[in-house]
């Protein structure tokens, strides 16, 4: 069964990175539409009206299968490296709804690859579009949402898996249980940290001197990845992975990500997006759950830095910074994507190096 061991974060390590935003042929996914058909009619005792594509964007292909009663999520995992981390996701998702966190439920997972040459995965379908749509057009109440965030995370922070980093498959499989790989946090900070950085530099995204600077400030504060219990990292917490409307949250979805890490990183997570309001909002939210740690600015500025690499990595190699307005991280504007994610690395810099306060962002 395939692991993820030696993966920091898959979109930026993955062998086969090009299918991040691979784009599926209409013959070929009218032929995965018609084994999804033939697989869900076997599988589920209902009354099958139609598999439609769901036109996701990235690395999943998504569907909507339609029942007489309703309507279903369904998604696959069909690249090359036979990824089987769906299983841990649905696991996870299960635990988050637990803690009464608005989470898609999840009906099958099935990442055997024996009747299907895929992993599929059965959810209920969630009736909102994503937070980012709202973003786009000015609607969305952005502070209150922010501050609603932050309380949803210190809740799922209550979940303490075993170790940290991503989670062992085959250990799930076998005991059912969520452990990370790594008996350090810093083993997995650290983790392809010089590949990344060599890669922007040899692409030209990073000069050396920058790339120098980088590797300087982050061994001059890696005694901040010292700690011995980690809890559950979304790792991809933005808002196009948030549904919801204009003022309130109706589900977190994409826990294909998720670790056992630092209970800062989703919230500088949201400062990879959003300006120093925004994030002070969901940390305001936090607070209203959880005790910051006393050390929590520098370790914001860190993993904000460690986050703007590896996203730098996958802008890079998906081409994103070539992308048209509509492009989804575009907003429906002008793409200065890439000038954006030089400035958040350079702002994470100069932040642990000036112990800035969060709002300069």
């Amino acid at each position: 069964m395939v692991g993820r061991r030696n993966i920091y974060y898959w979109k930026s390590d993955r062998m086969f990175a090009l299918g991040n935003t691979r784009k599926t042929d209409t013959a070929a996914l009218d032929e995965i539409g018609k084994q999804v058909t033939e697989y869900l009619s076997a599988h589920f005792k209902k009354d099958l009206v139609s598999v439609v594509s769901a036109h996701g964007q990235g690395n999943h292909i998504t569907f909507i299968a339609r029942y007489t009663e309703g309507e279903y999520f369904v998604r696959l995992e069909n690249g090359p490296e036979g990824d089987n981390y769906m299983a841990v996701e649905s696991h996870i998702m299960k635990l988050v709804r637990g803690q009464g966190i608005p989470c898609p439920m999840i009906y099958l997972t099935d990442v055997s690859r024996t009747k299907v040459p895929f992993a599929i995965q059965v959810m209920e379908r969630i009736n909102y579009t994503d937070l980012n749509q709202y973003t786009a057009t000015g609607q969305l109440d952005t502070l209150a949402i922010a501050f609603e965030i932050g309380k949803f995370i210190a809740r799922w922070q209550a979940i303490t898996p075993a170790g940290f980093g991503l989670f062992d498959v085959k250990a799930f499989v076998a005991e059912g249980a969520l452990l990370g790989y790594h008996q350090r946090y810093a083993d997995y900070f650290m983790l392809n940290l010089d590949y990344h950085v060599d890669f922007l530099v040899k692409e030209h995204f990073l000069t050396p001197a920058q790339s120098e600077r980088i590797r300087a400030i982050v061994r001059e504060h890696e005694s901040l990845l010292k700690f011995d219990q980690g809890c559950l990292v979304h790792k991809d917490l933005a808002f196009w992975n948030i549904l919801g409307d204009e003022r309130r949250i109706a589900a977190f979805i994409d826990w294909d990500d998720a670790i056992s890490g630092d209970p800062v990183d989703d919230l500088s997570l949201l400062a990879c997006f959003h300006p120093g309001d925004v994030v002070s909002a969901a940390v305001d939210g936090y607070r209203e759950i959880n005790t910051l740690p006393g050390d929590f600015v520098p370790r914001l500025w860190l993993h904000l830095l460690r986050n703007m690499l590896f996203k730098a990595v996958i802008r890079v190699r998906g081409n994103y910074f070539d992308m048209p307005g509509d492009f989804f991280m575009n907003n429906g504007g002008t793409n200065r994507l890439r000038q954006f994610t030089l400035e958040r690395i350079q702002s994470a810099c100069d932040g642990l190096v000036h112990q800035h306060a969060i709002l300069i962002l």
